[in-house]
């Protein structure tokens, strides 16, 4: 239906004034019935007053000759006994079986001396207005008069008005229907004049609405689309230029940049991840990620940045003969109801061979050293099992080299276990870490140098933590290495507090001690290789300055956290958070 909006104004004009003309005729029809009943009791009364001033007599002859003379005043009267029996009426009913003392206006009158009442005749078929007067006879018991007049006769005078009503309404629907379709019609045109406006301005066509003769809201709505799409013009210019001037910027740039949809999908890529990529930039845009890159390390890092809404980073290798390393970092990205993700992939190529070189370094520089090292230890034993002649003084110096060479071979270690670690190489049994558990192993190895300082050891809340999700034997190093350094810088008598609980999903170790404290300049730099706050009793304790940074490193492999804090004289807090053990 071309003009829907006519029909259903139109439509919809008319049945709302058909309802008014079926509730003003139905209230009509009501009033004018129930006038009619009015009007009918009047005429009942004042000839039920007729009648009882002059009452029917009981002899047969003389009370025939009375309801002929009542029957002249065209109703139906009946003269009834106490006991209900029709005595008397002027039109007998013929269908009558039984008396009538169940009906409501003869036990009105029978009790109140009047009643009245309006019902359907069963003989007759229509309703018929009855009312009933009791009057005393010169002798016996009380008598009822009933007068009953046929409702339609009541109302014949009252038909002309009602069919009066009926044309006029009639009339009215005509012109009223006449009228609602032609205002329709135009609201029609002119919604459907603004209809075609809005297409034109969704294909791209800004120009101004014609101005429209009339002056109420639609007319204000057609200025308002008008000036919405002189507006909506402007910021697609806006829009269309800041585009094209991203592109150029993206376009420029070293790193490789590129842009894809819910599914994957590259929606933009610039020249240099063509170039990362290995396929030209014109044959990117459109097809999958996964079919452009050929690297499923990369998908997966995407894949988790859409789903996940967190920006993911990765290092990716690139190519055969000779790989190149990139630094991928994926972002989840919205824009009204759809997202994406957008890729920046950073050649970090010369700097990962730079920090292979540095990690050959150090493991050939400790792997040298550690035979040496080893045949001055072993002389040392020697030396000290008698062989020099001076026993006291060969003993001390003997005593210092192997206690050189002991920390040289620590530092060795250490050394190898950062570049382990620094390399990827470290490996990790995950399972389910018992905080409990853990606190007893490590306790057990400081007890002995905690009561030589008279330190007291404790732990809380530790019961009702869940297990972590780690290396048992790699957090027993961490934890150890915490605990050795409390004691170390924790006067004697002090005390040194385990502590551990359930922060959202990670489980949180601190040990607390009542040591010197960390300065706030220092307490960031701990975690760097060789660097010590109090290097004297590092060095005296034989401390290599490794175990806090291999501390933090094997935290960070497990997913957790490292850090301190400290005030200066009133001890550190050491925290380690790892994630909680999920079955």
């Amino acid at each position: 239906m071309p003009n829907r909006l006519f029909w259903k104004i139109g439509l919809l004009y008319l049945l709302l004034f058909c309802l008014v003309m079926f509730a003003v005729g139905f209230l009509a029809a009501r009033a004018l019935r129930q006038e009619a009943v009015d009007s009918a009791f009047l005429q009942l009364e004042g000839l039920a007053r007729l009648f009882t001033s002059n009452p029917p007599p009981e002899a047969p002859p003389e009370l025939d000759a009375w309801m002929k003379w009542a029957a002249a005043s065209g109703v139906r009267v009946a003269v009834i006994g106490a006991d209900g029996k029709v005595l008397a009426e002027t039109e007998p009913d013929r269908g009558r079986t039984e008396t009538v003392s169940n009906t409501p206006e003869f036990r009105d009158a029978l009790a109140r001396g009047s009643g009245r009442a309006v019902r359907r005749d069963s003989t007759l078929g229509r309703e018929v207005v009855y009312y009933a007067v009791r009057y005393p006879p010169p002798q016996g018991g009380p008598r009822i008069l009933c007068l009953a007049l046929p409702l339609a006769e009541a109302q014949g005078a009252k038909s002309q008005v009602r069919n009066n009503l009926w044309v006029a309404s009639l009339l009215i629907l005509i012109f009223v229907a006449a009228v609602s379709f032609s205002f329709s019609q135009r609201l029609a045109q002119r919604v459907e004049r603004l209809k075609r406006y809005s297409q034109q301005v969704a294909d791209g066509d800004f120009r101004a609405l014609p101005a429209d003769s009339s002056d109420d809201e639609l007319s204000e709505l057609g200025r308002a689309l008008s000036e919405t799409a002189a507006r909506l013009e402007r910021t697609v210019r806006i829009l269309t230029d800041e585009r094209n001037f991203s592109s150029a910027v993206l376009g420029s740039m070293a790193e490789g940049v590129a842009v894809v949809d819910a599914g994957a999908r590259i929606v933009f890529a610039n020249q240099a991840f063509a170039v990362v990529v290995g396929t030209p930039l014109d044959e990117c845009t459109g097809r999958p990620l996964l079919e452009v890159a050929r690297q499923p390390d990369l998908v997966a890092g995407v894949q988790r940045a859409l789903r996940e809404g967190a920006v993911v980073r990765s290092e990716i290798e690139f190519g055969a003969g000779r790989p190149r390393n990139f630094i991928v970092t994926a972002a989840r990205i919205e824009a009204d109801a759809a997202h994406g993700a957008v890729l920046v992939l950073h050649d970090v190529t010369d700097i990962r061979r730079l920090e292979r070189v540095r990690r050959d370094f150090v493991a050939n520089v400790s792997h040298e050293l550690r035979t040496p090292l080893t045949a001055v230890q072993g002389f040392a034993e020697t030396l000290l099992s008698g062989a020099m002649d001076d026993r006291d003084t060969s003993r001390r110096f003997l005593q210092i080299i192997r206690d050189h060479a002991a920390r040289l071979g620590r530092l060795t270690d250490d050394l190898l276990k950062l570049s382990a670690i620094e390399a990827g190489k470290l490996t990790l049994q995950i399972r389910a870490v018992s905080v409990a558990n853990l606190f007893e192993i490590c306790l057990e190895t400081a007890h002995q140098a905690a009561s030589a300082k008279n330190i007291v050891l404790s732990t809380k809340h530790v019961s009702a933590v869940p297990a972590m999700r780690g290396d048992l034997m790699r957090m027993q190093e961490v934890l150890q290495n915490l605990l050795d350094n409390a004691v170390l810088y924790t006067a004697p008598g002090g005390r040194i507090t385990l502590r551990a609980w359930q922060d959202a999903r990670d489980v949180v170790i601190c040990v607390e001690d009542t040591g010197i404290g960390i300065p706030h300049g220092e307490q960031e730099r701990i975690f760097e290789r060789f660097y010590r706050v109090d290097e004297a009793r590092s060095r005296e304790a034989g401390g290599t300055g490794l175990g806090l940074s291999i501390a933090r490193h094997i935290i960070e492999i497990h997913g957790g956290r490292l850090w301190v804090e400290s005030e200066v004289g009133q001890g550190s807090r050491f925290f380690v958070a790892v994630p909680q053990w999920e079955a």
